[in-house]
């Protein structure tokens, strides 16, 4: 018996997503979802499918909601976007955490407001139940361990706890750690840098050397990657705290008409997902 009701909401969805494609001047997507394996094959599909619309723009805009997930498949999602779209804006009308963190450096610019958050970029990684940890807590408390041992702290039960960890295990989590970070400063180098020619605050007007590029993208990975700066891996980073880590970011709410259109279509999408309790939703002009 709700079926219109789908209709009315889906109808409104499409509306407020196609006035952002009128004012941002882009085709839209939406992903609500965690970074599982297989998400960049959904998106690969929906972008081909805008790849026929005659009415395709040389620009995506991808709004995004997520909790994160596998860093490895965050790097197949961006080869995905950037065979499709040479220019890519990231939206963040509510969080963007871990793994979603990384995929927004990969964007153009990045749009937030207020109320948006990132993350810190501790990777995170499945367990031997299949579900997602974050690996940063692992790799902390084996450190905490190893120095106790140095000084002869460590105790029966931290020795215990010590020995039942898999050593390739700890090996993965490094490397995703290490993978976050790696993509995150090449990507910040690759393309958000790529139109930062010239210094606006310390010597203004001076060309930005290629060296400078990447200290700044590793200074921004550092900061992003640092436990114990943020103590907590879902710990939300707003937009004046990244303005702070000297990583740029457009208010999206200086942009009225766009922000009323964003925060309403948000709005929408947020209670259809809450009343249907979906766990991923996705939405292009030709897709719901």
């Amino acid at each position: 018996m709700d079926f219109p009701l789908d209709d009315t909401i889906k109808s409104q969805l499409n509306f407020y997503l196609m006035k952002i494609e009128k004012i941002s001047d882009s085709d839209v997507i939406y992903i609500h979802s965690d970074i599982f394996n297989t998400l960049s094959g959904i998106i690969k599909d929906l972008l081909a499918d805008l790849e026929e619309d005659k009415n395709k723009k040389r620009k995506l805009f991808f709004i995004l909601t997520t909790n994160g997930g596998s860093i490895e498949e965050v790097e197949r999602i961006v080869n995905v976007v950037r065979h499709f779209y040479d220019e890519v804006v990231f939206a963040i009308p509510d969080y963007a955490y871990s793994a979603g963190t990384v995929l927004c450096m990969s964007g153009d610019e990045i749009y937030m407001n207020y109320y948006s958050v990132l993350g810190p970029i501790d990777p995170q990684v499945p367990n031997k139940d299949g579900r997602y940890i974050p690996a940063q807590g692992y790799l902390d408390k084996v450190g905490e361990f190893i120095e106790k041992s140095r000084e002869n702290n460590l105790t029966d039960a931290e020795f215990m706890m010590l020995r039942e960890l898999d050593l390739a295990n700890l090996r993965y989590y490094q490397q995703a750690r290490e993978l976050s970070i790696e993509l995150l400063k090449k990507w910040l180098v690759r393309y958000k840098f790529k139109n930062w020619n010239n210094h606006r605050t310390t010597d203004p007007g001076r060309a930005v050397t290629p060296d400078e590029k990447e200290k700044r993208a590793e200074d921004i990975a550092a900061d992003l990657s640092d436990n114990n700066r943020w103590k907590s891996h879902g710990r939300g980073l707003d937009i004046k705290t990244l303005q702070d880590l000297k990583l740029e970011i457009v208010d999206f709410e200086e942009d009225a008409d766009l922000a009323s259109n964003l925060n309403k279509y948000y709005a929408l999408v947020r209670d259809y997902i809450g009343q249907r309790k979906l766990g991923a939703f996705f939405h292009t002009r030709r897709f719901i």
